[in-house]
């Protein structure tokens, strides 16, 4: 195996690997602890008739919930009537309540500096045939694993592993380290082991990383760097851009994720660098975050 496939292979991986955060910190929906929150506090009201509103409990008495909305609203209703009332996790626009985006520890493919914590987990389907699960073992490593669904090998089915740690988690800075791991039953392998580091909102942020791209076979490895970005352009979109360097040539790639309360959905297009010829690929990702 030449280094420029070892590299190759790699990003491969990026495009199988990391890694979401879930959004809401859930009581027991069948007998929900219905508490008076903090002033700045937002939570969110689910109703068993599919409801549901954002804005803050004011008082809990004799069986029954009023619950204030942003908008001013007031509901006065039944306890037994109640799904769950979450702490929700957003920010304000305007007068609008803007929910966080449900994945926020990957860009397309490629890591950020995020974390996931513990008991929080995701399922990805990447390129519509590569599916892949990532869980929170604590709130600052977590574990993932994949194998694509189609493979053409006959029975010799490559698998992949992501461990992933944070070493620094601030509000607006984070920085992990982790690896994608490849290997097949005849014992081949390759993968890169990475550093990352994120900066920035939630909303908005730009994440650099480096990384070391090897092969079982391979007397030396291949370096790799990775600049992407993301921003916050709507309640539901954002805007994507995950772009590598190697030795030999790069990929560059834009493109929009429309975010819901746990599902992601990213559209992209991406190009090689230095070849002769110019074309794009489609990026089709899906991604459900749980806990």
């Amino acid at each position: 195996m030449t280094r420029s496939r070892s590299t190759a292979c790699a990003l491969l991986l990026v495009a199988a690997g990391a890694l979401p955060h879930p959004l809401l910190a859930q009581s027991t929906p069948a007998t929900p602890a219905i508490t008076v929150p903090a002033p700045d506090v937002i939570q969110e009201i689910a109703l068993r008739d599919g409801t549901r509103a954002f804005g803050r409990v004011e008082r809990v008495a004799e069986g029954r919930v009023v619950f204030r909305t942003l908008a001013g609203a007031t509901i006065d209703i039944a306890v037994a009537d109640v799904l769950q009332v979450t702490v929700a996790s957003g920010r304000m626009a305007g007068r609008e309540f803007w929910r966080a985006d449900p994945n926020p520890t990957r860009l397309f493919f490629g890591p950020t500096g995020r974390a996931l914590e513990r008991g929080d987990a995701y399922l990805g389907v990447y390129e519509v045939f590569i599916p892949f699960v990532q869980v929170g073992l604590t709130d600052r490593i977590s574990l993932g694993a994949g194998t694509p669904l189609v493979f053409g090998g006959g029975g010799n089915r490559p698998f992949w592993l992501t461990p992933k740690v944070t070493l620094l988690a601030r509000p607006r800075t984070q920085v992990a380290a982790g690896a994608m791991h490849m290997m097949n039953i005849d014992g081949d392998s390759l993968g890169v082991v990475y550093g990352v580091v994120t900066q920035g909102s939630r909303d908005s942020a730009i994440t650099v990383g480096a990384g070391y791209a090897y092969a079982r076979y391979e007397d030396n490895g291949a370096p790799v760097a990775m600049v992407g970005a993301e921003h916050r352009v709507h309640r539901h979109v954002k805007l994507v851009t995950e772009n590598y360097v190697f030795e030999e040539g790069g990929i560059m790639s834009a493109g929009v994720r429309f975010m819901g309360q746990r599902l992601s959905a990213d559209l992209g297009l991406a190009t090689p660098l230095g070849i002769d010829e110019f074309f794009v690929f489609p990026m089709i990702n899906f991604v459900w975050t749980f806990r």
